[in-house]
C-alpha cells in the first residue's frame, strides 16, 4: 500500500491531535480554521475513542502543507496517487491508533516523560534560531505550534524509551556489513579528517603566534589544541572533530579544509564560532575493490554498523507493535458522509487508469504511522548528543566548526 506523504518530522501531525489535547476546541457542527467538523468516532482503541474530527484535521493539514486545498487539485492528486478519501482516511486512522496504542503500552509499562525532559529539547532547538521570530517561522513552515511541537516530542521519547524496553537490538551479520562497505565506499571516497583550534573572534594576535610556531615546527598541533582551543570538546582529543563525511561543518570551515592535502595547516580561518586553525590529518581514497572492511576507517564502519543495527531494531519494533495492536482491541468505524475532504472520485477515472508510484509532489513519501519516531524539531534536525565528533549541541555552544 503506498504510504501518505505528510507534514510533520515526527510521528502525525500534532495539529490532528488538538482536539485531544484541547488546543482547539472541537465538536459536531463546528468550523475550525476554515474546516467544518462532523463530530463522531473515527475509531476506538481498548475502548479509547479518536474523534473523527482528529482525522479531518490531519487530512486538511496535508492538504495545505501540499497546497492541495481545492478540490479539483485534491481530487486529481488522490486519482495520480492511487488514493481515494476512504483510503487517505484509512492511513491516518492507522497512524493515530498505534500513537493511542504507544501511549497505552507506555502507561502500563509505568513509562514516563518529565516536562523538563521535553523544555530541554525545545530550549536546544530554539537555541539553533538567532531571534525568536526566526523560531517563530521555523515552525510556522513546518505547521506546528509549540505546543504541537511539545507533544510531537512527547510522543517521540516515548515511543523511544518503549523501544528500548523491547529486546531490539540485533547485531549486523558480517556479510550485511560488507555488502553495506561496498555500497558506501565510493560515496566515502576524498573525505577528510582534521583537527582544529579554536581561538575567540577578538584574538587573532594569539591565533597568528601559535600559528607560526606550528609552521616553524616549535608546536606540535596536537598539543597546541590541547592548551589554546576555545572547543573543549575537541581540544581534549588533540583538536580532532573527525571525518567531514561523517559531520557537517559550516562552510568557512569546509572550504579551507577541501584545500587541504593530509597534513598541511591552514592560515586563520574566521566563521561564526571564532577563528580557526585546520590541520588535515588523513585522507581516504576508496579501493577499487572492496573485499573487507577492514579496507574502511574504523568510524566509516561503525556508521554502517550503527545504521544497520538502528534499521534492524527499527523493524523488530514495527513488528513487536504491530502485534501489540493485533492484541488490541481495535475498532474502526465506517466513513460518514459529509466529510470535508470527500469526493465523488467517479470524475476522475481517467487520471487514476494513469496512476504512479509516488506522492506526485517531488518528495519521498513518509508513512504517516510513525511508530518509531526520534525526538526531532519541526524543521528536520534533530537535537544530539555526545562530542564534537557528531554535531552536539554541546560542541556547538563551545564554539565548533560544526553546524
Amino acid at each position: 500500500m503506498k504510504k501518505l506523504s505528510v507534514a510533520k518530522t515526527v510521528c502525525v501531525s500534532a495539529l490532528a491531535l488538538a482536539c485531544v489535547w484541547g488546543v482547539v476546541g472541537c465538536s459536531g457542527g463546528k468550523t475550525v480554521n476554515g474546516v467544518k467538523l462532523t463530530g463522531g468516532t473515527a475509531a476506538t482503541v481498548n475502548g479509547t475513542e479518536i474523534p473523527e474530527d482528529d482525522v479531518t484535521l490531519e487530512i486538511q493539514a496535508i492538504r495545505e502543507r501540499m497546497s492541495l486545498t481545492d478540490e479539483q487539485a485534491w481530487g486529481e492528486w488522490m486519482a495520480q496517487n492511487g488514493f481515494t478519501p476512504e483510503s487517505v482516511r484509512e492511513q491516518v486512522i492507522d497512524g493515530l491508533v498505534n500513537q493511542e496504542l504507544i501511549r497505552q503500552v507506555s502507561k502500563d509499562k509505568e513509562i514516563v516523560v518529565e516536562s523538563s525532559e521535553v523544555d530541554s529539547y525545545v530550549d536546544d532547538m530554539r537555541s539553533r534560531y538567532e531571534t525568536d521570530e526566526q523560531w517563530k517561522t521555523a515552525l510556522e513552515q513546518a505547521g506546528l505550534t509549540e505546543e504541537e511541537y511539545r507533544e510531537n516530542i512527547e510522543l517521540s521519547l516515548l515511543s523511544n524509551r518503549l523501544m528500548e524496553t523491547v529486546d531490539t537490538e540485533t547485531e549486523p551479520a558480517e556479510e550485511d556489513m560488507l555488502t553495506y562497505a561496498q555500497m558506501f565506499a565510493s560515496s566515502y571516497d576524498g573525505a577528510k579528517r582534521s583537527s582544529h583550534i579554536l581561538f575567540d573572534s577578538g584574538d587573532e594576535a594569539t591565533a597568528q603566534e601559535v600559528l607560526e610556531k606550528i609552521n616553524a615546527g616549535e608546536l606540535d598541533f596536537a598539543e597546541a589544541a590541547t592548551q589554546y582551543s576555545k572547543d573543549t570538546g575537541s581540544a581534549a582529543r588533540g583538536g580532532d572533530v573527525g571525518w567531514d563525511k561523517l559531520t557537517t561543518f559550516v562552510d568557512e570551515y569546509q572550504d579551507a579544509l577541501d584545500g587541504l592535502d593530509k597534513g598541511a595547516v591552514s592560515g586563520l580561518v574566521p566563521s561564526q564560532f571564532g577563528i580557526h586553525i585546520i590541520e588535515c590529518t588523513d585522507v581516504f581514497a576508496a579501493p577499487g575493490e572492496v573485499t573487507s572492511t577492514d579496507q574502511l576507517p574504523e568510524e566509516f564502519v561503525e556508521s554502517i554498523r550503527t545504521m544497520l543495527t538502528q534499521s534492524q531494531s527499527s523493524q523488530n519494533y514495527n513488528t513487536w507493535l504491530t502485534e501489540q495492536r493485533e492484541a488490541a482491541d481495535v475498532v474502526v468505524n465506517p466513513m460518514p458522509e459529509g466529510l470535508p475532504y470527500y469526493v465523488d472520485m467517479t470524475q476522475f477515472e481517467t487520471a487514476d487508469e494513469n496512476a504512479t508510484e509516488g506522492d506526485g509532489t517531488g518528495e519521498t513519501p513518509v508513512t504517516p504511522e510513525g511508530v518509531t519516531p526520534d525526538a526531532g524539531d519541526a524543521t528536520g534536525d534533530q537535537p544530539t548528543e555526545g562530542d564534537g565528533a557528531t554535531g552536539s549541541s554541546d560542541t556547538a555552544s563551545q564554539g565548533s566548526a560544526q553546524q
